[in-house]
This record gives C-alpha cells, sequence and structure tokens, in this order.
C-alpha cells in the first residue's frame, strides 16, 4: 500500500516539475538589490536616547546631595521637619529585628562584593561594546 502511494506521490511530483519553468531573476537584480541595502545602511534609523537625559541626572544629583548635606547639618536636637514625625514603628517591629539577627559568613560577604565588583566592571564594558556595534 504504501508502495503504491509513494510511487502515486513519484509520478505527480514529476508531472509538476515537467510544465514547471526554471525562474531568473532580471539582469539587474543584483545591483537593484545592492542600491536598496546601501539606502538603508544610510539611513539611520537606530539613534541612542537615553533612558533620563542629562538635565534629569542633574536634578537627581542635586537632589540627593541637598537631601545628605540637610541630613549632615540639621542636628536632632533642632525642631525640624522630620522630628515632628513619629518613625519609630520603622526600628521597632518583628521584621527589622529578625533582619538585624542574621549573620553573613565571610565567605558570603566576599562573593557578594566580587559580584558587585565585576558587576559595576561589566555594565561600562558592555555598553561601549554595544554603542560600537550600532555605530557601524
Amino acid at each position: 500500500m504504501k508502495d503504491n502511494v509513494d510511487i502515486y506521490i513519484e509520478r505527480l511530483t514529476d508531472k509538476i516539475l515537467k510544465d514547471a519553468s526554471l525562474e531568473s531573476p532580471s539582469k539587474d537584480f543584483t545591483t537593484h538589490l545592492m542600491s536598496k541595502v546601501e539606502a538603508m545602511a544610510k539611513s539611520p534609523d537606530l539613534v541612542y536616547k537615553p533612558l533620563i537625559s542629562k538635565p534629569m541626572w542633574f536634578i537627581i544629583i542635586a537632589s540627593v546631595i541637598g537631601l545628605v548635606t540637610f541630613s549632615v547639618f540639621n542636628s536632632p536636637t533642632e525642631e525640624g521637619l522630620l522630628s515632628t514625625i513619629d518613625l519609630s514603628f520603622l526600628t521597632d517591629n518583628k521584621l527589622s529585628n529578625a533582619v538585624t539577627s542574621v549573620t553573613f559568613s565571610k565567605t558570603i560577604l566576599y562573593a557578594a562584593v566580587l559580584f558587585a565588583l565585576m558587576f559595576g566592571i561589566q555594565i561600562p564594558v558592555l555598553r561601549g561594546y554595544f554603542d560600537r556595534r550600532l555605530e557601524v
């Protein structure tokens, strides 16, 4: 049964291929294709635009510096904005007591520091790699 089906499929394929003609591209196909490729390569579709603009970075940095200097130079004995708010619930709860009682071995601390260091090195290296890759 399977042999009959295979023979039938082979005869049908031969009949279809006998009627089909060989297709070939036009004579200026390569030049036409290359002109389109060059036009696509010249168009600046990928333009690097950062997620956070430079003015926003300056605002963020200025805010952080302002908060740090305010907290350093504002003595706790003075009546300030934060002295009127009761924040004792942040330090006097079961979760903060449980977290402070956890200790890590030196091996885990070294691994975490090394991971953070390598991560900090890897980001600029990868950014430079992809910037060079997008320039080409």
